[in-house]
């Protein structure tokens, strides 16, 4: 199953849900789930409600949540990243600016907040 980012987890934290467990339990008869986008770091995050995998309360989650897919027969793999200069500094720690490869401006930004970092509608 192609990656998909939901956007379900907790905040703060950046928490896989019982719900999202839910959603990879029901789809693991698709072979091989390819999990939504998953923040490697604080810095990585980009989208208001995309998981992490970079703190013991988001690992545990996550065990959860392939626990559940492999007791159902599915296989799991993650897909992880980093959204670097596209991301806002709302999103960021203490509102620092995105950490990126390069000072080049990316000339746009997340999808899901305006030029000031509030949410879109």
């Amino acid at each position: 199953m192609a990656p998909l980012t939901r956007l379900r987890s907790i905040e703060p934290g950046d928490i896989p849900t019982p719900l999202m467990a839910e959603y990879y339990r029901q789809r693991a008869s698709a072979g091989l789930i390819i999990s939504e986008a998953t923040q490697i770091s604080a810095q990585a995050k980009g989208y208001a409600g995309a998981p992490g995998l970079h703190s013991d309360e988001q690992i545990a989650a996550w065990k959860k949540i392939t626990q559940g897919v492999h007791a159902q027969g599915g296989h799991m793999a993650v897909q992880l990243w980093h959204t670097g200069r596209i991301s806002h500094a709302s999103l960021q720690p203490g509102g620092q600016a995105p950490v990126a490869p390069s000072a080049i401006n990316a000339g746009t930004r997340t999808s899901l907040r305006d030029e000031n970092g509030q949410p879109s509608a």
